[in-house]
């Protein structure tokens, strides 16, 4: 299965290599094209998006990353110094990655602003058992007065048909310009389905999002790992891995919000 690593949705090998052994491919970073790159998926079928009405929305970009813009993964603002991300985005060592704020167009750095991380805590169970998707890092410069997104603490908001949409700057498959910030609205299909359709992969229901559409066409892809699924108003899940991208009964999985929101809130503060 591919992740959003390229099999889980980011660029970094080390994503690829915990999701795979768990059944599942990440949709990592930005380019999982040799062991030192990290994850790498994009929005794929989407439109444009704008930072401005989505300030929480942080671009995650690591050295390491084969791309010209350090592109790595999406994450997002849940406190003035706090950022969620997938646990397979965050294999590196803190001082590798930077946050960037509000910039739409990963190649003009004149626009957004920046932080380096201090800390990272990965779920402990990231890559022992199914799911668990999850890290949080700090920021050493906290993006002060910048609006952040709560998180959604009701599992039953993961009702088949639930309106969500997903943001990030990853691999568009030609549907969209690279390295630019993109939404594209990907209604939950039910665990039920992803149950079925990853019944190898690993799929879990008590922990993980299936979202998407079963003809395809519209996805989260390489380089999205990481990013925001939003529902409601609040941070819904976390895009985590896929097989391929936007194809045909191979929906993106998300790690499920809700389902640790406690563990979440303790590293929040």
């Amino acid at each position: 299965m591919t992740g959003r690593l390229q099999l889980v949705r980011a660029a970094v090998a080390a994503g690829v290599l915990a999701a795979a052994s768990l059944g599942a491919v990440a949709v990592g970073p930005a380019s999982a094209a040799s062991a030192s790159d990290g994850p790498s998926p994009r929005i794929v079928g989407g439109t444009i998006a704008h930072t401005a009405d989505t300030p929480w929305a942080i671009q995650l970009s690591n050295s390491g990353s084969p791309d010209p813009t350090e592109e790595w993964c999406g994450s997002t603002l849940v406190a003035a110094n706090k950022i969620v991300t997938a646990a397979h985005c965050a294999q590196e060592a803190a001082s590798t990655y930077t946050a960037i704020q509000g910039r739409d167009v990963l190649s003009d750095t004149s626009t957004g602003q920046e932080s380096k991380i201090s800390s990272i805590w990965v779920d402990p169970d990231y890559g022992n058992q199914p799911g668990h998707d999850v890290a949080v890092m700090t920021l050493t410069t906290p993006f002060d007065g910048v609006a952040t997104l709560p998180l959604e603490t009701d599992s039953a908001a993961d009702t088949a048909g639930a309106a969500s949409v997903v943001y990030g700057w990853g691999e568009t498959e030609g549907t969209g310009p690279a390295d630019t910030f993109q939404k594209v609205d990907v209604p939950v299909l039910g665990d039920a389905y992803c149950s079925e359709a990853y019944a190898s992969e690993g799929y879990t229901a008590d922990g993980e999002i299936c979202a998407g559409y079963e003809d395809g066409g519209k996805d989260s892809c390489q380089g999205d790992s990481g990013g925001p699924l939003v529902l409601n108003g609040r941070l819904f899940g976390v895009v985590s891995w896929g097989i391929g991208c936007a194809d045909a009964g191979n929906p993106g999985v998300y790690a499920e919000v809700a389902t640790y929101a406690s563990e979440l809130q303790a590293q929040i503060g």
